[in-house]
C-alpha cells in the first residue's frame, strides 16, 4: 500500500521591517524603449504589371546614416522600388515608410524629406546653372532671400562653383550629373534616392561623384544608390541589398554577404627566405588545409572562416622564415553577385 506524503510548504519569509507593508520587494523594471526608427522600411512590398511581379513581397530596411547599395540586374526591380519610395509609383500591395511617412497616405510628407535622382533626367540646356537651381529652389518654396546662398552652397558641395554662369548645354555629361545631384539637394533632404548616378560617366567623373556621395554621408545624409559598378559599391557602401526577379536575396553589411558565399578563407604570403621551407612550415599546421606556391607567392587556405589568420605569420616567423607580405583574398561584390543570382529578370 502506497502512502501519499503531503510535501512541507516552504517557509514564508517574514516581511521586511524596513519596507512598508504591501510594497514590492523589487523596484519595477524600466520600460524598454524602442530603437531609432529606420530611414526606410518596406513590408511585403509588391508591384504587379498584369501578371508580372516587378516586386514580390519585398521586406527591406535601411538605417539612418547608411550609404546603402541596391544591387540587381536590369529588370530586377531596383528602379520600381526607388520609384515607389519616391511616391512616383503606387504599390499593388504591402507598405513602405520613409522616415516615418507612409508613401501612399503621406506622400507630401515623403516628398519634403527625400531627393530623387532618376537614371535619366532632362535638363533645360538653354538655362544657366544658377537659374536652373533657383527655379527648383522656388518650387520647394525656399524664400528668395535664401535661395542665392542655398544655390551657392549646393554648387560648392558638388564641385560646380566655377560653372555658375555657364549654360547647362555647355556642361559635360559628368557635370550635368553633378548638377542633377545639386538639384535634389536644394531643399536639404534627409534621404537621397539615386538610380544609377554614375551611369555614362567616364572613370574620373565616377570617382568625383563617389567622393561627393561619401561627403554627403559624412554630413549625415542617408543614401540609397543603385549601380552596376559593383567594384565601387563595395568600397563606397556600408550595407547592400541584392535583388533578383523582384525578390530580396540578401540585405546587410557588405562583409556579411561575402562571408555567406565564401567557402573558406584564403591568405596570400610572400617571403624573402626559402619559399619551399615556408611551404613545409605551413603544411604542418592542422588549421591550414592547402598550401600552394603561385608565381612567387604562397596561397594558403585556412580550415574554416573562423580560423585566426595570424597563425600564418606566427608559424612562418617562429620557423625562421622572413615574411614580407601577408594579405587576405577578399571576394569582390562582382563574384558575390554572380554566385547568389541566376541572371533571371522579369
Amino acid at each position: 500500500m502506497c502512502t501519499y506524503i503531503q510535501p512541507t510548504p516552504p517557509p514564508v519569509p517574514e516581511p521586511d521591517k524596513e519596507r512598508p507593508q504591501g510594497s514590492s520587494p523589487n523596484p519595477p523594471a524600466p520600460p524598454i524603449l524602442p530603437g531609432p526608427a529606420p530611414a526606410v522600411q518596406t513590408r511585403g512590398l509588391t508591384r504587379l504589371y498584369g501578371n508580372i511581379a516587378a516586386l514580390d513581397k519585398l521586406d527591406l530596411t535601411v538605417h539612418k546614416g547608411d550609404l546603402f547599395g541596391f544591387i540587381g540586374s536590369n529588370g530586377a526591380g531596383k528602379t520600381t522600388t526607388l520609384r515607389i519610395l519616391a511616391t512616383f509609383l503606387a504599390p499593388t500591395a504591402g507598405t513602405a515608410e520613409v522616415l516615418g511617412h507612409d508613401v501612399v497616405r503621406e506622400a507630401d510628407g515623403v516628398r519634403h524629406v527625400i531627393g530623387y535622382m532618376p537614371d535619366f533626367f532632362g535638363v533645360y540646356k538653354d538655362m544657366e546653372v544658377t537659374e536652373y537651381l533657383d527655379f527648383f529652389g522656388a518650387c520647394y518654396k525656399i524664400p528668395s532671400s535664401q535661395r542665392e546662398k542655398t544655390v551657392s552652397d549646393v554648387l560648392e558641395l558638388v564641385g560646380l562653383s566655377e560653372k555658375k554662369g555657364f549654360l547647362i548645354g555647355a556642361l559635360s555629361r559628368g557635370m550635368q550629373q553633378r548638377l542633377g545631384l545639386a538639384r535634389v539637394l536644394i531643399h536639404d533632404p534627409q534621404l537621397l534616392l539615386l538610380d544609377e548616378p554614375a551611369s555614362w560617366l567616364d572613370p574620373r567623373a565616377r570617382i568625383e561623384m563617389m567622393a561627393v556621395l561619401q561627403e554627403l554621408q559624412r554630413l549625415g545624409k542617408t543614401i540609397i544608390i543603385s549601380s552596376h559598378i559593383l567594384s565601387e559599391l563595395q568600397t563606397l557602401c556600408n550595407r547592400v541589398a541584392i535583388i533578383e526577379k523582384g525578390k530580396l536575396i540578401y540585405s546587410g553589411p557588405v562583409q556579411g554577404v561575402r562571408d555567406q558565399v565564401s567557402q573558406n578563407r584564403v591568405m596570400w604570403v610572400k617571403v624573402a627566405s626559402d619559399q619551399a621551407q615556408a611551404v613545409e612550415l605551413l603544411k604542418a599546421r592542422p588549421e591550414i588545409t592547402e598550401v600552394i606556391p603561385v608565381d612567387g607567392e604562397i596561397k594558403v587556405t585556412l580550415a574554416s572562416l573562423d580560423t585566426d589568420h595570424s597563425i600564418v605569420a606566427e608559424t612562418l616567423v617562429r620557423g625562421g622564415a622572413r615574411l614580407t607580405e601577408l594579405r587576405e583574398d577578399e571576394i569582390g561584390l562582382e563574384e558575390v553577385f554572380m554566385r547568389v543570382t541566376r541572371g533571371e529578370t522579369q
